[in-house]
């Protein structure tokens, strides 16, 4: 057992790292320049026209062999999208540039993510982020974000022995935690390295005009010892002359401006779609969007704008007039608010009154107070831990959540809470209702995939009723019926059969995102993603088609086909269009 105040010592740090347990992420390369340069060099079409070009160069003038550098223009322009598209991989990381504290014989010091070794007692304080797997040691109020590997949006509080995944975030408290799972064992640098590996989009029109040059191909041989022969012993024109002629023949017969031109139309679209605030980062997405039947969304950020905003404040008795003050008072006194209370912030000014005491909000308690001059003591919370079931006000505060709404009760209570004895008799005043505001453009953009045959599956990390309930504003048909994740099957093919009779589903976990577009794909969908978080980062590889949000994480965006820079999903029809 390490001692937690004195850490590891030099000498078990030195022996870890000559054993080769340090946090050295995989070199998960993506495709490299000789292998795309390769790819695009050596296509049946280069070989077909290649030969004849190679053949016109040395027979015949200059100007006679200038169709071979439809070769060199398409070449370049698969070489260059595929470059920048490998460039974006090999620059993906979970983790950023970050520093952990660790603590070794009894000294806290700064290291870089890949000196930390196996065992390492790493301190954390709000702000850091994890940078390997662990086991929380000791917890201090200590609140970790891992709402962009999980989706839940809510910080979650950690105590001693519960897990901490590389990734995410401290908000609140601090606390010890031991480096458990290092190097590509952790699950930032698996993802890293599942997220990094190179593959083309499927593009349908370019593979039927692959197959058609193929089977024209076959016939060219025979059709050119035909046309030769007809040059040299029918017409009776010299070798060279008829050579050159029966290329020229040839040549029309292979549709090499249909390649070019294919390329070239999907560029143009690259750069109208560019004014559109739409980066497509490889070619061949804007025709895969044509061809999709299933888009998965996210609630957050697709359908709904970012952040919480208050819905309406119930007032339940005569103080019910004085709870907007104290709610601008309250939100005040929090550092660093959730972005619940950033809502209740935004909404309620501060009144100015004198704080007295205090005890912050707690996703474990799940309530905040302060006691203040001349107003007493006030307490903010959910309803499910301040009051009891059963109570009036309980029962109507179900009935507003059961709307989709976010409800917090405030209220007044005689004596000051403490975190150690709790909130004592409380009076509940109002409940304030906070929500997701539903985008103005997501209705309509809903409506406009479904008139087009496309089917709209929401899938989200929150709670599966708070989820139906913005889809049914948005206009989700079977909204009304959301699926708990948790109760999915693991099995693909009966996974599949539920996604084919429902639309609407919560608490999904990253693995569940992407099982449930290989589900999809079983049923031979082709199947369209959203995301902006690292949790969706396996669902847009694995999807026909990924579309990250510029504000989302840049392993999204690095694994996307297409990143909608403005966040405006309402651009989605212009791409298909």
């Amino acid at each position: 057992m390490i001692d937690l105040k004195q850490g590891l010592t030099v000498a078990e740090v030195a022996e870890r790292v000559a054993a080769g347990q340090v946090n050295h992420a995989p070199d998960a390369r993506s495709r490299s320049l000789t292998d795309i340069i390769r790819a695009n060099t050596l296509t049946w079409f280069n070989l077909v026209i290649g030969i004849m070009w190679a053949i016109m160069i040395i027979v015949a003038p200059f100007q006679d062999s200038l169709f071979g550098f439809v070769i060199v223009a398409n070449t370049l322009i698969g070489i260059i999208q595929e470059y920048r598209a490998s460039r974006a991989l090999a620059k993906l990381a979970v983790i950023g540039e970050a520093k952990p504290t660790v603590r070794r014989d009894g000294t806290d010091v700064q290291v870089s993510a890949d000196e930390v070794v196996l065992d390492d007692i790493v301190v954390l304080a709000p702000g850091d982020q994890l940078v390997v797997d662990g086991t929380i040691l000791a917890s201090e109020g200590l609140e970790i974000d891992e709402s962009l590997l999980t989706g839940e949006a809510d910080p979650v509080d950690k105590a001693p022995g519960d897990p901490g995944m590389s990734g995410s975030f401290v908000v609140a408290g601090s606390g010890l935690y031991q480096a458990t799972r290092i190097g590509r064992d952790s699950f930032a640098a698996g993802l890293t390295e599942q997220a990094k590996k190179f593959h083309l989009t499927n593009s349908e029109l370019r593979d039927s005009i692959a197959k058609f040059i193929k089977a024209i191909s076959f016939l060219l041989l025979p059709v050119g010892a035909l046309l030769l022969y007809s040059q040299v012993v029918r017409a009776g024109l010299p070798l060279d002359e008829a050579i050159r002629g029966t290329i020229a023949g040839m040549v029309t017969m292979v549709p090499e401006g249909l390649v070019l031109l294919t390329s070239i139309a999907m560029a143009v679209a690259v750069l109208r779609l560019a004014n559109k605030k739409v980066l497509v980062q490889d070619l061949p997405a804007v025709e895969v969007l044509a061809r999709v039947d299933t888009i998965c969304v996210d609630k957050t950020g697709t359908l709904t704008e970012p952040g919480m905003h208050v819905r309406g404040l119930v007032e339940l008795n005569s103080r019910g007039p004085t709870a907007a003050a104290a709610l601008g008072a309250l939100a005040v006194m929090e550092s660093t608010p959730n972005p619940t209370l950033q809502a209740v912030a935004d909404e309620f000014p501060s009144p100015g009154w004198k704080a007295l005491a205090a005890v912050p909000f707690s996703s474990a308690r799940k309530w905040s107070s302060g006691t203040f001059e001349g107003h007493g003591s006030w307490v903010i919370g959910a309803p499910e831990m301040l009051i009891p079931d059963g109570d009036p006000v309980r029962v109507q505060a179900d009935e507003q959540a059961a709307d989709g709404a976010r409800v917090l009760v405030v209220g007044t209570c005689d004596e000051p809470p403490s975190a150690d004895t709790g909130v004592g008799l409380l009076t509940p005043v109002a409940l304030v209702l906070i929500d997701q505001r539903l985008r103005a453009d997501a209705a309509e953009t809903v409506r406009y995939f479904l008139e087009q045959g496309v089917s709209v599956k929401v899938i989200s990390g929150d709670n599966a009723t708070t989820v139906g309930a913005i889809a049914t504003l948005a206009g989700v048909p079977g909204a009304d019926r959301p699926v708990d994740a948790r109760t999915l099957p693991e099995d693909p093919v009966a996974l599949g059969e539920i996604l084919a009779t429902s639309s609407v589903f919560g608490r999904v976990t990253p693995a569940q995102k992407q099982a449930m577009v290989d589900a999809l794909h079983l049923r031979e969908s082709i199947v369209a993603m959203t995301g902006d978080g690292v949790n969706d980062v396996l669902a847009l590889k694995n999807a026909d088609l990924g579309i990250a949000m510029g504000s989302g994480s840049g392993a999204t965006r690095a694994v996307a086909q297409l990143v909608l820079l403005d966040d405006r999903w309402s651009v989605m029809p212009s791409v298909v269009a």
